[in-house]
């Protein structure tokens, strides 16, 4: 049994009060692109980060959440000068570094909430049940590709109802296993 792998590039989720400083009072995202997951989106905002030895350019994917998050890769946190960003599962961003936020409208500089995004896999309880694995289980996923198959170590499975299977690494992991266009991933032992 496989499943979709994802790359997940760099992107940002904003509090809807973050949303308001970058982008003006009153401003609601615009859903530019629907994603695998059900009910998130890309959006058309950006957001520019300022970090110690440069800027990148991020895409905001909606909707509005309770926390300010930056997901990045390694590569991008060394081309922003952050250190020690750790890898964190989402919403986990409790000690974080964190950036500089500037949008058309204002700017933020925010105290936490850089992280490298650990690499996951969502399922509904039922694709849980057909893989054998629960909620927080840790797993090994093999991905074919041209000349880079790779097995990844350390994937952490997400179990709710509001997931599709898919699952979500980064594009630094993306690189390293050619993981390009649409490729499948199997969990092994």
């Amino acid at each position: 049994m496989n499943f979709i792998v994802e790359t997940s590039a760099r992107h940002i989720h904003l509090t809807n009060e973050h949303i308001e400083v970058l982008f003006g009072k009153g401003h609601t995202l615009t859903n530019k692109k629907d994603l695998s997951q059900p009910g998130q989106f890309a959006c058309e905002e950006k957001v520019t980060l300022v970090g110690e030895k440069g800027t990148l350019k991020v895409s905001v994917l909606g909707p509005a959440r309770k926390d300010t998050q930056v997901e990045l890769s390694y590569t991008d946190a060394r081309t922003l000068g952050l250190k020690n960003v750790p890898v964190r599962e989402s919403g986990d961003i409790a000690g974080t570094p964190g950036i500089k936020l500037v949008g058309p409208c204002g700017e933020i500089e925010l105290e936490t909430g850089c992280i490298i995004a650990k690499r996951h896999i969502h399922m509904t309880p039922e694709d849980a049940a057909n893989f054998g694995v629960k909620d927080k289980d840790i797993v090994k996923v093999g991905i074919k590709s041209e000349g880079r198959a790779l097995i990844f170590d350390d994937v952490v499975v997400r179990v709710s109802e509001n997931y599709a299977l898919a699952m979500h690494i980064d594009t630094d992991e993306a690189n390293a296993a050619a993981a390009f266009g649409t490729c499948y991933g199997t969990i092994v032992d």
